[in-house]
């Protein structure tokens, strides 16, 4: 007698999982872009392509938030506390996200 495991396995589409990362990663692009090309006078001292460092790790942090986001989409379709608590979590962890890479990325130039 062969027993067929009846647990599911919570799966996110592969195209709502990009499109959640693609949407979070420009936002933190936009958002760090915004703060570095805002730079007039950077200090030499970080060297000719400081910026690079930045505007990778931010839109990846960007990245990993929108791809939480997509994580708990699903809560989303259940009653109003939960859409309600889904919403504020996944903002909550999208701007923490944020925050923890942008001082990642501008650790060594602005954020000393």
């Amino acid at each position: 007698m062969i027993h067929q495991n009846s647990l599911r396995l919570f799966s996110v589409p592969i195209a709502s999982l990009r499109k959640g990362m693609a949407i979070g990663g420009l936002i933190a692009l936009f958002i760090i872009s915004l703060f570095l090309f805002g730079a007039h006078n950077p200090n030499p001292a970080w060297g000719k392509f400081w910026m690079i460092k930045p505007l990778l790790i931010v839109p990846l942090a960007g990245a990993a938030g929108g791809a939480f986001f997509s994580f708990i989409n699903p809560f989303q379709y259940r009653s109003n506390w939960r859409k309600a608590l889904a919403l504020v979590v996944g903002v909550l962890v999208f701007m923490i996200g944020l925050w923890l890479g942008t001082v990642l990325g501008l650790n060594g130039t602005y954020w000393n």
